[in-house]
């Protein structure tokens, strides 16, 4: 059974500590979630994943449903026994891609019909649909089908999104088969515009979710206006419940999630940067590529200990990338993923020793904030 158990808040700022139970295990907040976005985190074994303390990973609705099919997954077991992961998994509703579509999709009230960026076959996503799907996938915690809106975009535009959203919030949740197993949480849209983000809230936490996204932020707009925007929204969502910032994960945008309040993300971001051989460190982010590391024998990052920096050199991981092996993408990525969840941890610490501000300080100066 689903149950957020608020722990502390911070006396220095809105953070908090908390744990999410779930019938895979339990999950200690603020967390960062590594993305599996085709049921693998990328180049990333499941016990390595494990090694770093990944305690949830993500898996997404639209890859899934066009291959390999969620009946499929289904057949095999659901999602974790398909994938050999046995702690809990979260499933995006498959809407940021759909929407991501461009031209190749239309919207209406029913849904969206969209054409396959695969191979160009025509699908249509209700918000039963996606339902259907991650009932089928068996995940831990599930997402209400939303309309994700562009930065920038019009106010006329972003209300009707958002209350388009809330319609199908209901939609997702009066269909929804697997309460006892499966918890589904709504997701708070409105732009960039105040009064759309409250009533947003407003109209969602009436429909009494387990827990809250917040999406349609890091989209493209400046930081300080995403900050400003979880100022306002945050505060409104209910205490006895967790808080899913939906796609931020760099360290700066982790750090002002946690201040105002938020006790989860996910980004592609990490991994993503390691297949293109720049690492996330302590004193900021390295590009292994450059020159200046063909002969510099020292780890990636000498605050480290992750098993990348503790077995390898700048000049070896400098020397895969320029030769496109495989494992240098597999070494950056090891690194990536267990220095934000090491973050994560270091940061849940400050927390419990009412030394966060300091923290962020500290970690600030020396990053080259």
């Amino acid at each position: 059974m689903f149950e957020f158990e608020l722990i502390k808040e911070s006396s220095e700022c809105k953070a908090r500590l908390g744990k999410i139970h779930t019938n895979h295990g339990d999950i200690e907040t603020p967390i960062f979630m590594p993305v599996g976005t085709k049921a693998t985190v990328k180049a990333m074994t499941p016990e390595e994943l494990k090694d770093i303390e990944a305690q949830i990973i993500l898996g997404n609705t639209y890859h899934l449903y066009l291959r390999p099919g969620h009946d499929l997954i289904e057949e095999a077991g659901g999602l974790h026994k398909f994938m050999n992961w046995d702690r809990p998994i979260l499933t995006d509703s498959g809407g940021f891609q759909v929407f991501s579509l461009g031209n190749l999709r239309k919207i209406t009230e029913e849904g969206v019909e969209f054409r396959s960026h695969v191979d160009g076959s025509k699908h249509f996503i209700s918000p039963e649909k996606s339902m259907e799907i991650q009932n089928s996938l068996g995940s831990d915690i599930m997402m209400a089908f939303d309309e994700c809106v562009p930065y920038p975009a019009t106010y006329e535009y972003a209300k009707n999104s958002m209350e388009r959203t809330t319609r199908w919030a209901k939609r997702c949740k009066e269909y929804h088969k697997n309460t006892e197993n499966q918890a589904l949480f709504g997701i708070v849209q409105g732009s960039m515009y105040e009064d759309l983000r409250k009533e947003s809230v407003k109209q969602l936490t009436e429909l009494d979710f387990p827990g809250y996204g917040i999406g349609g932020l890091s989209v493209g707009e400046p930081r300080d206006l995403m900050c400003e925007v979880m100022d306002y929204t945050v505060e409104l969502l209910p205490k006895d419940k967790p808080r899913y910032l939906m796609g931020v994960g760099s360290p700066d945008y982790l750090f002002e999630a946690v201040e105002r309040g938020i006790d989860m993300a996910d980004c592609v971001l990490p991994t993503r940067m390691a297949r293109n051989g720049a690492f996330i460190t302590s004193k900021g982010q390295v590009t292994i590529k450059n020159a200046k590391y063909k002969r510099d024998f020292s780890p990636i990052d000498s605050n480290c200990n992750c098993y990348t920096c503790r077995n390898y050199s700048k000049a070896y991981m400098r020397h895969l990338f320029n030769e496109n092996e495989i494992l240098g993408a597999r070494l950056a990525t090891i690194h990536n993923l267990f220095f934000l969840i090491n973050l994560m941890k270091r940061i849940r610490i400050s927390i419990e020793e009412n030394n966060f501000i300091n923290f962020k300080k500290e970690f600030y100066e020396n990053y080259g904030y």
